[in-house]
């Protein structure tokens, strides 16, 4: 028996488990598992410390659980990896929000991972943030937390690539890049 074949008799129940307590649908947590296992025996030899065997176990899973949710909101949207667009094209408002929104998605990949993983799934998957937490393995305060400060950098971001517009209603009316050279958008 290869020491892959012990790691994974030794904790294969219980990942299955952690798995199932976050993915509802058998079918997919199977295939999710079967991904850790293949994860964990190609990188092995990664695993520096062999007293955090069972942390480094649970983060590959932690992590396959996010791509999996990731995934099947890519299955579900028309562009992957694009922010949800607004239909209408009367609003010259909307045809802003769908221009800045192609601003947002770069700065959203410079957020920290902890801060992108949560804004991502809360926000952009409409994942409500009590499963965000179980799939990142945190509180939902922690969640909560992450998804404000993300929000906060993002902020920040685009004040510092744009000057944004509102009507009187307070609603996005027109934006004008600052810095032309493009650093995000």
């Amino acid at each position: 028996m290869t020491i892959s074949e012990k790691i994974w008799q030794q904790y294969h129940a219980k990942l299955r488990a952690f798995v199932r307590s976050r993915v509802h649908d058998n079918t997919a947590a199977e295939d999710i598992i079967q991904d850790v296992f293949l994860k964990m025996h190609s990188r092995l030899g990664s695993l520096k410390d062999e007293t955090k065997l069972k942390s480094w176990l649970y983060k590959i899973t932690r992590n396959a659980v996010t791509d999996h949710f990731r995934l099947q909101k890519a299955t579900t949207d028309d562009v992957p990896g694009q922010l949800p667009q607004p239909e209408a094209e009367g609003d010259p408002g909307e045809k802003v929000t769908r221009q800045l929104s192609e601003c947002l998605w770069p700065m959203i990949q410079q957020l920290p991972e902890h801060y992108r993983e949560a804004v991502i799934l809360s926000e952009l998957q409409g994942i409500n943030q009590k499963e965000v937490a179980r799939i990142q393995g945190i509180s939902v305060s922690g969640v909560k937390s992450r998804v404000q400060r993300g929000c906060a950098i993002l902020k920040d971001m685009l004040a510092e690539c744009c000057r944004l517009e509102f009507d009187h209603g307070g609603r996005l009316c027109a934006y004008e890049r600052k810095d032309k050279s493009g650093n995000f958008c």
